[in-house]
């Protein structure tokens, strides 16, 4: 195992504050600014982008997308496979440049913990000051108010899209924000907004789009990573980032059905896709203890948490519309895995949310084009990726219905749910409701006995 160091810095002259390197460590110095004078990664970018739209972030929320592009490299540039002990927990070190140090500071110990929750790992979190060239960034906000009612993430995906149908048939105006690294997600948000905004003519609603990608060898002599568990903290913190820029104590939709938002385990002895964390109540709690320690006037909400993905369709405030754009998103955990077998870039069909999308949908007319079309025509080897996938669902289903009442305690596998007690019964209920959505959907595929 190798620990590591991904040390920002401001450019070629920014040298005096950097932390040493401590023993056993391989540093990585991570410049966050190109050109000697404008951010890199997409960050300078999205604030031009903003500012057009008469949006000014806080200089806090810049520190804190500059903090979330350093996780957001670390957790993609190092391999879990060569640089863990048990191919899966790194210990990663980041020190990053921020405009009030002891603000940041303050904030260290629930930046750790939520960390550590969503990707597994070890995290160490340390701050220095900005050099006093880039002391600040955003630029002074003009006179005219940005008629935004709040932020909504906007990811390509089905929910992330009923979320935006549904405040928009409210008459509300959201600011969406989009986060892409590949051409297939970015298609997918592109085509949807374009629809949505030719629906929505009248309302003033716009994006947020942050493209933002590493070198292959940012870390050296090290492979990359597709795990990507730490993703979501580079999406949540773009929402606020721009959410500060609104001028007034706003809310942050993270649009995510709740079989997905608890991500229980799907049997006892394998995590898998659905292990992630990236919409569990516990780490949007956690985000909204963030936000209040370093005095950020905004709160983090998922309407949907008491939903299936179903029950998200089946009451979407324009099933029109979304039937027409169910094809256009995207939610298969890997879209181009099917190329080397002559397939474009589509649905597999058999990864678990792509099962989950399909038990949704069962409801309307889905278009969508799936690698695997027909889950009854064969049968399924538990052994093989595919057959994994669908094995597990079954199996999952299978404890729920032998043990009536088991999903009272299954919630609590993915994390604690403490900070809303009352809301327990709830969370195993849909919990329940969506593992029998999906039951529905495999009743009838058959599985070689493992």
């Amino acid at each position: 195992m190798t620990r590591h160091l991904i040390q920002g810095h401001f450019g070629p002259a920014d040298r005096a504050n950097l932390a040493a390197v401590e023993p056993g460590e391989k540093p990585t110095h991570f410049d966050l600014v190109a050109y000697d004078k404008v951010l890199d990664f997409g960050i300078g970018a999205a604030l031009t982008d903003l500012k057009a739209k008469h949006v000014f972030p806080s200089e806090v929320a810049l520190d804190l997308a500059v903090l979330a592009a350093q996780i957001h490299a670390a957790d993609t540039r190092i391999s879990r496979a060569t640089e863990s002990q048990d191919a899966w927990t790194r210990e990663i070190r980041v020190v990053v440049p921020v405009s009030d140090v002891t603000r940041w500071d303050a904030a260290v110990p629930v930046l750790q913990r939520m960390l550590s929750f969503l990707t597994g790992d070890r995290w160490t979190i340390q701050f220095r000051p900005r050099p006093l060239k880039f002391a600040q960034i955003v630029p002074q906000a003009d006179l005219i108010v940005p008629p935004f009612t709040g932020v909504s993430l906007f990811s390509g995906g089905l929910d992330s899209l009923i979320g935006a149908i549904d405040q928009l048939e409210a008459k509300r105006i959201p600011l969406l924000v989009s986060h892409a690294g590949e051409p297939a997600v970015s298609k997918a948000q592109d085509d949807c907004f374009d629809r949505l905004k030719k629906q929505y003519k009248s309302l003033p609603f716009e994006r947020l789009r942050t493209w933002m990608t590493f070198p292959k060898r940012l870390v050296r002599n090290v492979g990359s990573e597709d795990s990507t568990r730490g993703r979501s903290f580079l999406f949540f913190a773009l929402g606020v980032f721009a959410g500060t820029g609104l001028r007034t104590n706003f809310v942050m939709h993270a649009p995510e059905n709740g079989l997905i938002a608890l991500n229980v385990p799907l049997d006892t002895l394998r995590l898998g896709a659905l292990s992630t964390r990236t919409t569990h109540p516990f780490y949007i709690a956690r985000w909204n203890e963030l936000l209040g320690i370093l005095g950020i006037q905004g709160q983090i909400e998922n309407p949907y948490w008491n939903k299936t993905k179903g029950e998200m369709v089946r009451r979407c405030s324009n099933p029109k519309l979304l039937e027409e754009l169910v094809p256009k998103t995207l939610s298969c955990a890997s879209p181009t895995k099917g190329r080397w077998q002559g397939h474009p870039t589509q649905h597999c069909g058999y990864c678990l949310p792509c099962l989950i999308r399909r038990a949704s949908v069962a409801s309307i007319q889905d278009e969508t084009t799936y690698t695997v079309s027909d889950l009854r025509a064969q049968e399924w080897d538990p052994l093989t990726a595919a057959g994994e996938q669908i094995r597990s669902f079954q199996y999952a289903f299978d404890r729920l219905t032998a043990r009536p009442g088991v999903e009272n305690f299954l919630i609590h596998k993915p994390g604690p749910l403490n900070d809303n007690p009352a809301a327990l019964g709830e969370l195993a209920a849909v919990y329940k409701r969506g593992l029998e959505e999906v039951g529905s959907l495999l009743a009838g595929v058959r599985t070689r006995p493992s």
